[in-house]
């Protein structure tokens, strides 16, 4: 194989492995490449990136106009999905020492607590969900409070939407 063949070869393998999962350093993706059969220096691995115009970002390399969310846009959307998830399914909230029991329909709390891990909030060390009720495992009892605080606002426009408020 001539040199230009092998340079595409190895640009056209970088762009799957970046395409097919998160690589964060380029280290990381010399290896990738080495299982592939492809060695390659870090200089020339450089000038591959920088040549296919890869952007580097807090959740790894990205092929520019392929990349479809940032970490914001990732923020909203969970954002978005615990908000629906509280107008839509949660009953009460209540705060309970350093716990935070949420009360559901039946079936509800599974997707409610994923929800809420996906949400990350604040203060939040750990959760547990049955059928119609989640634990939220606080790292305080005033972080429990607050968290109490925080979801009642979105269960609030549930009730009036509902016409249980």
């Amino acid at each position: 194989m001539n040199s230009h063949a092998t340079a595409l070869r190895r640009r056209d393998e970088i762009l799957k492995l970046i395409r097919d999962g998160a690589v964060h350093s380029q280290e990381e993706l010399q290896h990738r490449l080495a299982r592939r059969g492809i060695d390659v220096a870090q200089p020339t691995l450089s000038r591959d990136l920088k040549d296919l115009g890869l952007a580097k970002t807090s959740g790894g390399y990205v092929v520019p106009g392929e990349e479809s969310t940032t970490e914001g846009e990732l923020r909203a959307r969970s954002e978005e999905r615990l908000e629906r998830a509280l107008r839509e399914w949660v009953l009460g909230v209540r705060a309970a020492g350093n716990l935070v029991v949420v009360k559901t329909p039946p079936a509800a709390a599974h997707p409610v607590a994923r929800a809420l891990d996906e949400a990350a909030l604040e203060g939040v060390v750990g959760t547990i969900a049955g059928d119609d009720t989640i634990f939220l495992a606080a790292a305080t009892i005033a972080a429990a409070n607050r968290l109490a605080r925080r979801l009642e606002p979105g269960l609030a426009a549930g009730r009036a939407r509902r016409g249980r408020g």
